[in-house]
């Protein structure tokens, strides 16, 4: 795991407190892409289940995660691809 997606995994960890988070480096298979640098860890696909995400719209859960992440796209992050989800979403998908 690179730098920004150990950065990526920590914020997020201490924030939402997730009982499952995957963070996945995706910046190769967009390569040439706006915003693709050589190294990668410029795109990143996240999915995280979180019961802090009760009772809140997945435009408001995308919003915390972009809040949380701020300092990473301010050094380069360029995009994040997200899903995010409650404990009894997630139950319910698997």
């Amino acid at each position: 795991m690179g730098r920004v997606a150990i950065g990526i995994d920590s914020k997020l960890r201490r924030q939402f407190e997730p009982l499952r988070l995957d963070v996945e480096d995706e910046s190769a298979r967009h390569h040439g892409h706006a915003g693709w640098r050589e190294g990668g860890e410029t795109h990143f696909k996240v999915e995280i289940v979180s019961a802090a995400f009760e009772g809140q719209s997945r435009v408001a859960r995308q919003r915390q995660v972009y809040a949380a992440l701020t300092e990473e796209f301010a050094a380069g992050l360029h995009a994040l691809a997200l899903t995010t989800l409650t404990p009894a979403e997630d139950a319910a998908r698997r």
